[in-house]
């Protein structure tokens, strides 16, 4: 394949001899800068004061997924001898780009049943999700002032939504059942006559439930409300289909589906037509919706992948189950206290979270160094605030604390997830030895009836 041609070409390159001194011959100095982020020793990798035996195995897909080969092949060409502008009219190299961007606008929009007209390529699901919230309610300002979201959306839709309540829109903020699914009824008594756009998560990022899209869509469709969905985490990993679903707006991320970062999509459905006011001037690109040159070799990986994810989406989703339900009986049948969050039914098996009760979340995350994982604990101001999207579905703080998600992909192994297992059942066990907590739990005391003195 060409991209190992080129990998071995450019290895070659930056190994030979230069000089008497035989120094490693560099692109430039702003490539000696960056070739070493860490130091690599002998005895392993030492990088952000943290020292590891080497690289760890990676189970976080759910932030980005590495780049299938496949579309790094599709890529290159259009780095190297088609590189033209596909908005330039007048030559081969913008017409070949420009051919180039529309066949991947029909890759795109074939892996939801979309029409290509109707897909416009972007940055990624942030800025698509900002167009939509934004877009819409901009458009529609004279007539609809109220929003609806869920309490577990991604932050980059909450954020866009405060923006509105800035600038005087109402915005209700559905709260979530246990499992972290909307409540049927409760969504559809928050419809308003003013209401102009409903936007709820196809597949929760963090958790990785899976919303009951047609149901919602239904009800859209009954208040003619235009419906608005971050699939980011569910395209190319569940059926996505436009129609069915009767969604409006859907914002979709290249990088979570094994293609390039820096490149995602916003499907804007055409009939009935949905408008939005674009949030960026330029050359009026993209109809008008989004300016800036397109990225043609962005846009053909981004299309490669969603081709790949249509052809493997059936073979991947039985083989990250199998990988998954390896993963979680492997946990349970060697230590208590695990508990998933989220709905057990209805979720993506690429995404398990998993709390472990009387462990701290931080100080097991430490201890897994050799997994690259990620804690739904995250760091605000100068405190430890536990996940937003756990608080919501009720899980306690505690509990919260303490969760860790797994991400499964296309390229995991049965070894790695072995590992995984072993290095948390392990970890878990060091952590509840040092836990006075733990001891009083195995002693048959009820710690909830406690009641704690403070001094």
């Amino acid at each position: 394949m060409f991209s190992k041609f080129l990998t071995t070409a450019l290895g070659r390159s930056i190994l030979k001899p230069c000089g008497s001194h035989g120094r490693l011959r560099q692109f430039s100095t702003a490539a000696a800068a960056v070739v070493e982020p860490y130091e690599e020793e002998t005895t392993g990798i030492t990088m952000k004061g943290v020292k590891i035996s080497g690289r760890p195995l990676y189970l976080d897909m759910q932030a980005t997924s590495p780049i299938d080969p496949r579309v790094l092949d599709a890529m290159l060409p259009y780095y190297l001898s088609r590189f033209g502008n596909p908005h330039s009219r007048t030559h081969l190299y913008g017409w070949e780009s420009d051919q180039a961007v529309e066949a991947a606008r029909a890759q795109v929009s074939a892996l939801i049943n979309a029409s290509p007209k109707e897909i416009i390529f972007t940055s990624g699901a942030t800025e698509s999700n900002n167009i939509s919230v934004k877009g819409v309610l901009h458009f529609y300002r004279d007539k609809k002032r109220h929003v609806i979201t869920t309490q577990t959306e991604h932050k980059c839709v909450l954020d866009s939504c405060r923006h509105l309540q800035q600038e005087g829109f109402d915005v209700t903020y559905l709260p979530v059942e246990s499992d972290g699914l909307v409540d049927l009824e409760k969504f559809r008594a928050a419809i308003r006559p003013d209401t102009g756009l409903v936007s709820v998560m196809m597949v929760n990022n963090e958790i990785g439930v899976i919303q009951p899209m047609e149901e919602i869509g239904k009800i859209c469709k009954e208040f003619n409300v235009p419906f608005h969905t971050d699939a980011a985490q569910a395209l190319g990993k569940i059926p996505i289909d436009v129609e069915k679903m009767n969604i409006s707006l859907m914002s979709l991320s290249g990088h979570k589906i094994y293609g390039p970062k820096g490149v995602g999509a916003l499907y804007i459905r055409r009939r009935p037509r949905i408008r939005v006011e674009p949030q960026m001037n330029g050359g009026g690109q993209e109809r008008g919706i989004r300016s800036g040159t397109v990225p043609t070799p962005l846009v053909v990986g981004f299309g490669a992948a969603c081709e790949l994810a249509m052809k493997e989406m059936e073979y991947d989703d039985q083989r990250i189950k199998g990988l998954q339900e390896r993963l979680l009986n492997g946990i349970r049948s060697k230590i208590d206290g695990v508990v998933v969050n989220g709905s057990v039914e209805r979720r993506y098996a690429g995404n398990l979270n998993l709390s472990f009760a009387y462990v701290e979340g931080e100080s097991l995350l430490m201890g897994l160094k050799e997994v690259a994982v990620s804690s739904g604990s995250a760091c605000t101001s100068a405190s430890l605030e536990p996940s937003y999207v756990l608080r919501a579905l009720g899980v306690e703080e505690d509990m919260a604390h303490t969760s860790i998600r797994y991400g499964i992909g296309r390229f995991t192994t049965e070894q790695e997830i072995d590992r995984a297992m072993d290095l948390t059942v392990k970890q878990v066990e060091k952590l509840r030895e040092m836990s006075p907590l733990y001891e009083m739990v195995k002693e048959g005391i009820d710690i909830k009836s406690i009641q704690w003195a403070q001094h």
